[in-house]
């Protein structure tokens, strides 16, 4: 049976270089990206196809229209020459060179139509506006238009990067996640997700803390201001949502994302290369809390048929 890894992180050579520069990413992680070896580690855990995306571009890039242009659309044209070269394992989520709308617009334009993405690629925040934005509208209203699948990945924010000073640790620890929930709030709180329906979006981690922090969303729903937005309530609209697993392989979280969204609608990631496809996949076994049918549903029922290209 199919496998899919949605979330799996491959990039050019030159990329690379500005990653590592930036400290963004470490040496070892960096030699793993590259076909070769994500191929081999797919196939190790059993992984019939990945949906790559770049990682996150250094600031510079952000802030920098050309800079950003131009990270977006070599990334976008490698990517989509690796699906070539290797028909079946790989798709790909194409990249936009955000906050610039009109470059971001031309870029939906070119990735899905002459490229063919499977989706979009957008971060949780880009620099110190979050999706939902209404500086984003003209992106989600064509996303919309086209009923695109988009997946999600937060970053280091502007707000909260390295805030605790006295500690080593990676902001991925806990800025990732707060960031997603950042922008799940977002979205559905400035009635973007309503208004734009036909899009399917995956929120990686699980949701970030979203689940977690469910009592507050309920809370929040319920003051008078919101309650027009939510006529069917707001676990209604995070359930339109999808979740990956990616660095999310625990009873606690799945049992939590569970209880909130059910799991219908949730789909599988590595995380590669941070993580390795068997392991994860050993470990989601490993928690003792997902049926048969639960288990297949991750791995690719729930994700299939939003990817015509691998379905079967």
């Amino acid at each position: 049976m199919p496998r899919i890894d949605v979330h799996h992180h491959l990039a050019t050579p030159k990329s690379l270089v500005k990653l590592l520069d930036e400290k963004i990413i470490m040496q070892h992680d960096a030699d793993a990206m590259n076909a070769a070896q994500a191929i081999e580690d797919m196939d190790k855990g059993g992984v019939t196809t990945a949906i790559n995306s770049t990682p996150a571009p250094p600031r510079p890039t952000l802030e920098n229209r050309e800079l950003g242009v131009a990270y977006a659309r070599e990334n976008n044209e490698f990517l989509a020459r690796l699906v070539a070269d290797h028909p079946g394992r790989f798709g790909m989520f194409a990249m936009l060179p955000m906050p610039h709308i009109d470059d971001a617009l031309k870029e939906i334009e070119y990735a899905l139509d002459v490229l063919k993405a499977d989706g979009i690629y957008l971060m949780t925040s880009y620099i110190d506006h979050w999706l939902g934005d209404k500086i984003f509208a003209p992106v989600f209203e064509e996303l919309n238009r086209r009923k695109v699948l988009i997946y999600t990945h937060p970053h280091s924010p502007y707000c909260c990067t390295r805030p605790l000073k006295e500690i080593v640790m990676p902001d991925a620890m806990i800025e990732f996640g707060t960031d997603t929930t950042r922008a799940i709030a977002n979205m559905v709180f400035t009635g973007t997700a309503q208004r734009c329906p036909d899009l399917n979006m995956i929120w990686s981690h699980a949701g970030g803390t979203m689940p977690f922090l469910i009592y507050r969303f309920l809370k929040t729903a319920n003051i008078p201001a919101n309650q027009k937005l939510f006529p069917q309530g707001i676990v209604a609209e995070l359930k339109k949502f999808y979740y990956d697993t990616a660095q999310a392989s625990h009873e606690v979280l799945l049992t939590a994302l569970r209880q909130v969204v059910g799991l219908d609608h949730t789909v599988f990631g590595s995380d590669y290369p941070w993580s390795e496809s068997a392991n994860c996949i050993a470990e989601l076994k490993a928690t003792g809390v997902l049926s048969a049918e639960e288990m297949a549903g991750i791995e690719y029922k729930n994700i299939q048929p939003l990817l015509p290209r691998f379905q079967r």
